[in-house]
């Protein structure tokens, strides 16, 4: 027993010497780690399979219960013969790791091995890997092989399948006097030997269980990085300017030797490797790109011939070209290009794939807020646009009985009614227009109203001149005076009563505009409802403090403010306050509004 445990020691090193050099082939590491389908399954299944046959090979022979053989490889056992080996080892590591098919497989191949080299314990031995392999598959399925408590589970479970097997001699072997005397001699340093190969065994799977975790690891947030640096670029949709800055991020973080994005005609950028001739602008020439535009699917080139380019003399022999989709459409590629094919490696590709699936919904996003802002401007300027007729009309009604009374006034308010529709189409094409203009507006109203209605109401104005060049939104203050006019003082019977006052006054970064009447009021029940929806009622429905309140939410967010404040038989005040910088609106149409 004792001059039999360094034999087996020996034996269980040449084993872990393969799988030390199995551990360092890209093909191994991708099978442990990627086991899917049958075809991984296969191939495990074959592998530890080849460790049991190698284990029946490089066997102890023991013959006549006690006698060692010095032979180091075992073609043949005798009939009084049987072998001490670690084949079981190979059946646990495999079943672990591939599950019931994979356990089954290898404990077949070893155990029919182990079972053709002859000896009164063939059969048993046989019989012992085969259910080692199917206990162990099932086993395998309920480990996390990856987790450190399962080292030490299939270091147990190795021992357990050990000793098992010792049971099977015992039961199946014949004559039992042997099988007995052979277990003496082999059961304890089998049991220990394949323990303690199982625990080695399992170090060397879960080193690259974990390096390829952290090489994932390392991947996902060099793909975020990536991400997050060509987010602003992207978000500019695909033009030679965002190109060209996200190709350089691209470049500095990928083992690419160039870098390529192009739209569904020209190339957009071309950084790295083959800029003298990979020109940005022009036409797409390779076959390869029109074919991953055409079908959405990601395409490869593992040589200068497939690349198709220009110069023979070009440095670019591989390359992996991704579609940019927006809308499940294909709008452009990404291509990655390498010096060697060898550096289009599987992390290469797994990143590349990655980045492509980031860098389309990047896209995506520009989309959607490209139509968002144009869906929001077009919502924004058909509720300026809106015009009562029945103002018109009365405005043209007073107008054409001043020409008769008072040719002079007549004159005066068609010049007031031209001010006002000017100021509705300015207003119709602007997101923004300084406040003056906004006040021109209500002015050129009250004065038609005015002439309809001469000393019925007067209006005050405390307008802190400074802020008269910031910008608001057209028609804020002339609705409010209008409701004030319909709906605060219905019966004009007391002249002189009726009073609006208008300001606007600096508070912080914040300009403050105020509507305020002494009309009568608001009653409880409709207050909490007006400028949040529209309502019903014998008075209005609110259509006017709704549309402000929502062109306010939808230009300036929770930076806007639209309040409604009132009291039964004393009056309503409308306070609105407004970012007096507000870039998002200002800068892009102060311009505009200048122009016109």
């Amino acid at each position: 027993m004792v001059g039999l445990l360094p034999l087996m020691l020996e034996r269980v090193g040449i084993l872990l010497i393969v799988a030390i050099l199995l551990s360092r082939l890209k093909s191994f590491r991708n099978i442990v780690y990627h086991e899917h389908g049958y075809k991984e399954k296969t191939r495990l299944i074959l592998i530890f399979g080849a460790f049991g046959v190698i284990s029946n090979y490089t066997g102890v022979e023991i013959r006549g219960g006690s006698w060692i053989s010095p032979q180091a490889w075992q073609t043949w056992i005798g009939t009084d013969g049987a072998i001490a080996n670690t084949r079981i080892m190979g059946v646990v590591i495999g079943g672990l790791l591939g599950g019931p098919l994979v356990g089954t497989g290898v404990g077949i191949i070893a155990g029919f091995h182990r079972f053709t080299l002859g000896g009164f314990t063939a059969l048993s031995c046989g019989l012992s890997s085969v259910l080692a392999g199917i206990v162990t598959g099932y086993i395998g399925k309920r480990i996390r092989i990856w987790e450190k408590r399962a080292l030490w589970q299939a270091v147990a479970i190795g021992i357990f399948m050990e000793c098992a097997q010792m049971g099977i001699i015992l039961l199946a072997a014949r004559p039992f006097e042997a099988a007995l005397a052979l277990v003496e001699v082999i059961a304890l340093p089998m049991i220990a030997v394949n323990g303690f190969g199982t625990l080695l065994f399992m170090l060397i799977i879960q080193s690259i269980l974990r390096e390829e975790s952290r090489t994932r690891a390392l991947q996902t947030q060099q793909a975020f990085s990536i991400a997050d640096e060509t987010l602003p670029f992207f978000r500019q949709g695909l033009n030679p300017e965002s190109c060209r800055e996200a190709a350089e991020v691209i470049l500095k973080w990928t083992n690419a030797d160039a870098i390529s994005i192009t739209d569904r005609h020209r190339v957009m950028a071309h950084i790295g490797e083959g800029a003298d001739h990979h020109i940005p602008l022009q036409s797409i020439s390779t076959l390869l790109t029109r074919q991953v535009l055409e079908s959405g699917k990601t395409g490869e080139a593992a040589s200068r011939g497939q690349i198709q380019c220009s110069r023979p003399d070009c440095v670019l022999q591989a390359a992996i070209v991704l579609p940019l989709k927006v809308k499940e459409e294909t709008v452009g590629t990404l291509k990655l290009y390498f010096k060697r094919p060898s550096k289009l490696d599987r992390a290469e590709r797994q990143l590349a794939e990655g980045l492509g699936k980031l860098f389309s919904t990047q896209l995506e996003l520009a989309e959607a807020e490209k139509q968002r802002k144009l869906l929001k401007d077009a919502e924004i300027k058909a509720l300026q646009a809106q015009v009562h007729p029945h103002f018109l009309f009365n405005a043209f009604n007073t107008i054409s009985s001043l020409c008769r009374t008072d040719p002079e006034k007549a004159r005066t308010l068609l010049i007031q009614l031209s001010v006002f529709f000017r100021s509705n189409l300015q207003g119709a094409r602007q997101i923004v227009i300084p406040l003056y203009k906004e006040l021109e507006h209500v002015k050129a109203y009250l004065a038609i109203e005015k002439a309809r209605f001469p000393d019925k109401y007067t209006l005050d104005m405390d307008i802190d001149p400074a802020l008269e060049p910031i910008g608001v939104p057209p028609f804020t203050l002339q609705p409010l005076v209008e409701n004030a006019l319909k709906y605060a003082f219905p019966a004009r019977s007391h002249a002189g009563r009726a009073q609006i006052v208008l300001r606007a006054y600096r508070e912080g970064d914040r300009l403050v505009l105020v509507a305020e009447d002494n009309g009568r009021g608001i009653p409880a029940e409709l207050l909490a409802a007006l400028g949040s929806r529209t309502v019903e009622s014998l008075e209005g429905t609110g259509t006017a403090l709704y549309n402000i309140r929502k062109r306010i939410d939808e230009i300036y967010g929770a930076k806007g403010e639209f309040r409604i404040e009132s009291r039964p038989g004393t009056g309503t005040t409308v306070t609105i306050r407004l970012p007096i910088h507000h870039s998002q609106w200002e800068d892009s149409h102060a311009e505009s509004f200048n122009r016109g």
